[in-house]
């Protein structure tokens, strides 16, 4: 059976492992600090839990932007490629919508990569609308 529960410290480096999943190198020491930061009302790490580890993990928090009313954006979820597939994904999700609706929020957006087919399906499966696509830029800002 999957549990599905609020990150802690400990679950820090099976989080970072399957963030390399997604594309993104973090570190566990990174994450421990994103899970200290985390307050219930700004945000939430879920983790999945299989008979002795992590399988999976969505990290939802509260946007608020001029335009729009505040709403959920779901920062990243990923499910280890062996467990996909297997209603992991749909449960990490609805543990987000019910954090999202538990604060208040009427709305809950993702962005996912344009190469993520599968993603795509997988949001659409659940509800989700696409609303537009976009480019996202970044620029490095110098320390000084």
């Amino acid at each position: 059976m999957v549990e599905i529960r609020r990150a802690v410290r400990d679950d820090a480096p099976r989080v970072a492992q399957l963030a390399s999943d997604l594309g993104y190198t973090t570190t566990p020491e990174s994450v421990r600090a994103a899970i200290d930061r985390l307050s219930s009302e700004e945000g939430a790490l879920f983790v999945a839990g299989g008979d002795e580890r992590l399988i999976g993990w969505i990290h939802v928090y509260r946007s608020r932007v001029i335009q729009t009313e505040p709403f959920a954006s779901v920062g990243g979820l990923v499910v280890d490629p062996l467990s996909r597939g297997a209603g992991v994904g749909r449960r990490l999700l609805e543990a987000a919508e019910q954090w999202a609706s538990a604060a208040g929020l009427t709305a809950i957006r993702v962005r996912s990569n344009i190469t993520r087919t599968h993603a795509h399906l997988f949001y659409e499966r659940r509800g989700f609308d696409v609303e537009k696509t976009s480019y996202t830029f970044i620029k490095q800002l110098d320390d000084t």
